[in-house]
């Protein structure tokens, strides 16, 4: 008997959308955003409380989008919310 618990949220994704409105196709990927740049963006897409949490919990640092990722990436794994909202690359 296989179950399975393959449970998306209506906001899965949304981090991605997050993530690729702060870096906009064809920039630099040495290109950087703060802690700030994501908070300010954040607030914008009006986020559920849980991805509000995941950038809470970001730290105040300067990052290139692979590091902002791996942090995201890190924190949904960290609660177990990757299925439910997405990872992000």
């Amino acid at each position: 008997m296989d179950i399975s618990f393959d449970f998306r949220s209506e906001d899965y994704g949304e981090l991605q959308h997050l993530v690729d409105a702060l870096f906009a196709p064809g920039v630099s990927r040495y290109a950087t955003v703060t802690k700030l740049d994501v908070l300010m963006r954040a607030e914008a897409f009006d986020l559920c409380a849980d991805l509000a949490e995941v950038i809470d919990l970001l730290p105040s640092s300067t990052f290139t989008r692979t590091q902002l990722c791996d942090q995201m990436n890190s924190i949904l794994s960290g609660h177990g919310w990757g299925g439910v909202y997405g990872t992000v690359e």
